[in-house]
């Protein structure tokens, strides 16, 4: 008899998009194991009414995106969790642990779709429940009108000429599903920094299980490695999904792991950022510095100021 391995996922269609690629080549690797999906519904999918994601964790109790399906995975009734790790929290669920993450990254870069900035007239409405893309946004253009919307890709896409005049969205999920043809500007990466992780997916699994030592050696090294700056950096500032924080990871020819980061405020006034390179074999100290570099900068008062409100 064959291993059997459940893998749970979000409902949406980008979510068993990315169990698709991650499994194609899994299943071709473990051709006698077998690989069963399940659904799990989260806080974010269910909630509609909440305008935030910050809120919708807060009545959650954890992430917005992330709580049910590690409760699933704690529970035994799914041995694999694939998620967008821009949604994973930087601490998982006791008796859990990330494998290294899966490779190629997607696109980590943000995209405005409806218009670009130079097509917006004063005061614009913008489309999005994020916190760092709220505050980007208004670092760059303070008479933009911010509208909180939520949703799938499909769900937020609509709100395009029926609410707001354009949404930002992340590029990873649209190429996921095929839906680049609709961007209208791709955000330069110089002053929109993305959230941690975003692109990346990430394979949760119960520690010291089959399904632990069965994959624990896929992964890819160096796409592990730059999510592993970027999530150190935020873990160190105690960021989440309610925190503006960006960052970006990556492998230069240098060989080095360098590492861009920025903390912005909510109404976009004020804006800190550092940078910092290191070997790629030690990812957290890099994402440390650059922590702390920024904590220097001011970024402890902006992130006060945020928990506060």
């Amino acid at each position: 008899m064959s291993d059997v391995v459940r893998i749970g996922s979000r409902a949406s269609q980008l979510a068993k998009t990315q169990v698709t690629e991650w499994l194609t080549p899994i299943a071709q690797q473990f051709p006698d194991v077998q690989f069963k999906r399940e659904i799990i519904l989260e806080g974010g999918d269910q909630d509609r009414v909440t305008p935030t994601l910050a809120e919708v964790a807060k009545t959650t109790g954890g992430s917005a995106f992330s709580t049910n399906q590690e409760e699933a995975l704690v529970s035994g009734r799914v041995d694999v969790i694939v998620h967008s790790l821009k949604d994973v929290p930087t601490s998982v669920h006791e008796g859990t642990v990330l494998l290294t993450t899966p490779g190629p990254r997607e696109d980590v870069r943000d995209v405005l779709c409806g218009a670009t900035f130079d097509d917006f007239p004063t005061g614009a409405r913008v489309g999005t429940g994020a916190p760092r893309r709220v505050a980007q946004l208004l670092a760059l253009r303070s008479d933009l009108t911010v509208v909180p919307i939520r949703g799938n890709v499909p769900g937020r896409l609509a709100h395009i000429s029926k609410s707001v005049d354009a949404v930002v969205l992340a590029a990873a999920g649209l190429n996921r599903l095929g839906r680049m043809p609709e961007v209208h500007q791709v955000l330069d990466l110089a002053t929109f920094l993305p959230s941690p992780g975003q692109g990346a997916l990430a394979i949760q699994v119960r520690a010291d299980s089959l399904a632990a030592r069965l994959l624990s050696g896929t992964g890819d090294p160096q796409v592990d490695a730059c999510v592993r700056a970027e999530r150190a950096m935020l873990a160190e500032l105690r960021g989440g999904c309610s925190v503006p924080v960006g960052a970006w990871g990556r492998i230069e020819a240098d060989s080095l792991l360098h590492l861009s980061a920025a903390v912005t405020s909510l109404d976009g006034m004020t804006q800190v950022t550092a940078t910092g390179a290191g070997p790629m074999e030690d990812p957290e100290k890099l994402g440390f510095a650059v922590a702390a570099d920024l904590l220097a900068q001011g970024a402890v008062s902006i992130l006060e100021s945020i928990r506060k409100s």
